[in-house]
């Protein structure tokens, strides 16, 4: 067994923030100390004075595009990224080619992630109109959960029966994580800017096509259907000031039955960049208004959004960019999530106990995963050292994504990931990757 020592660190964990050291023995969090040592010797020591000390993040939404979709990312390449940004852990999405919607697909990808995956990891698997017994037999200790699309997105897998959506929420055995956009609404508004603009749509317009009704409508049948059958019901990358009507901040976490997450981008962007940044900040669903910005981020401080993520989403830059009808939406974030949400604090937005409350502990509660997400003895040591002094710019030479881009490129951050560990080991160090040891599948006690 090897042990390290991290000393004189800023920790912050359980809204607590003091100076404290932590000892990592073998895979585990052995001590945490609110003091600049811990008098037992130890193979190597870190000095962290100065710096911060967090649980690793854990995204509960991410596209790594294995298998099929390899040209845009993979298992390895978007890891890699995740690391370098602080992510420890990770739950990626179904709708890769082919889809994740059989037990045999979804022993691949956790096959390829145990060889390939530098982060931990788990997987959704994918609702159809057609595979409700496969979903019913689900492990849920192993699975993050059903992703049901109530809104087509790239992958195209539209749940849009009334009688199979009625049935995955009657009979899913884990957590129902959606995708909430009305599809009838999307097309009709698709249809009608199509005939004035034809392909050439300008960017601007894609919150008036994917519109902040087409997600009322729809997040609010997932919620009437959660209610109806007493489901586990997750609504992912949460876009407008109505959707929170639809969420309560009057009960714990883990009392919860519908709970909500939000994406880096919702909390950054605002429809008035679309003129500068036009496809790079083409997602689903959209980015909408500065009210809905703002009531976003009054949403995380308030605990009725209960998750930040990142719908981490690559494409290449060939495949973005085009005309908006042939430009696929999503971007890649894995590598930035963390740092820019260190940069609203910075800004006055959030508090640092806030951040690492919504990006590292709550996906932990809110999935039931076994021994992670916090700084505690006897928990699984994913931890990442921050040092908010350090000012760099994003660039080019510096994107660890395969797509090879970042809708923060040429932003300057104020905070750089500088250590991260998984399961006790050093992964990643100031530029460096230790890839020796791979991470590990995420237990959920459900």
């Amino acid at each position: 067994m090897s042990t390290i020592l991290i000393k004189g660190a800023t920790i912050i964990n359980e809204g607590k923030t003091f100076q404290g050291s932590v000892l990592i023995k073998d895979r585990y969090i052995e001590k945490v100390s609110a003091s600049n040592d811990i008098s037992i010797k130890a193979d190597v020591k870190i000095d962290a004075t100065g710096k911060l000390l967090i649980p690793g993040v854990i995204d509960d939404q991410v596209h790594f595009r294995e298998p099929g979709l390899t040209h845009k990312g993979d298992i390895y390449s978007e890891s890699k990224a995740a690391v370098a940004g602080g992510v420890t852990s990770f739950m990626e999405m179904p709708n890769t080619n082919p889809q994740t919607v059989s037990r045999e697909e979804l022993d691949k990808k956790f096959a390829v992630a145990k060889e390939e995956s530098l982060a931990n990891y788990s997987f959704y698997f994918g609702a159809t109109n057609d595979n409700i017994e496969e979903i019913a037999n689900v492990d849920p200790r192993r699975v993050a959960g059903i992703k049901v699309f109530m809104g087509s997105s790239t992958g195209n897998m539209l749940v849009d029966k009334p009688e199979s959506l009625s049935s995955i929420f009657k009979l899913s055995p884990t957590l129902i994580a959606t995708h909430c956009e009305d599809e009838e609404t999307i097309k009709a508004n698709t249809i009608y800017y199509n005939k004035v603009y034809g392909d050439n749509i300008p960017f601007h317009l894609h919150p008036q096509i994917r519109s902040a009704e087409a997600c009322y409508l729809s997040s609010s049948l997932a919620v009437k259907l959660a209610k109806e059958n007493n489901s586990r019901l997750h609504i992912l990358h949460l876009s407008t000031a109505r959707e929170l009507e639809l969420l309560r901040n009057d009960i714990p976490l883990q009392e919860k039955r519908i709970t909500g997450e939000v994406c880096v981008h919702h909390l950054w962007f605002t429809d008035k960049d679309y003129e500068k940044f036009g496809w790079r900040i083409k997602w689903n669903p959209a980015i909408k208004t500065e009210n809905d910005r703002l009531a976003l981020r009054a949403g995380i401080v308030s605990d009725k959004l209960d998750v930040v993520a990142t719908d981490h989403a690559p494409h290449t830059l060939n495949e973005k960019e085009n005309l908006y009808m042939k430009c696929p939406s999503g971007g890649p974030l894995v590598q930035h999530s963390l740092v820019a949400m260190l940069e609203l604090v910075k800004k006055g937005v959030f508090t640092l106990e806030t951040v690492v409350e919504k990006m590292c502990h709550n996906p932990a509660i809110l999935f039931s995963i076994e021994k992670r997400g916090f700084i505690r003895e006897g928990y699984y040591a994913d931890i990442a050292l921050v040092d908010l002094q350090e000012t760099w710019e994003v660039k080019p030479e510096n994107i660890l994504y395969k797509c090879g881009w970042s809708p923060f490129e040429n932003e300057k951050f104020s905070a750089k990931v500088t250590h991260t560990f998984i399961n006790g080991r050093l992964v990643y160090e100031n530029g460096k990757f230790n890839e020796s040891v791979k991470g590990e599948s995420l237990c959920f006690n459900k």
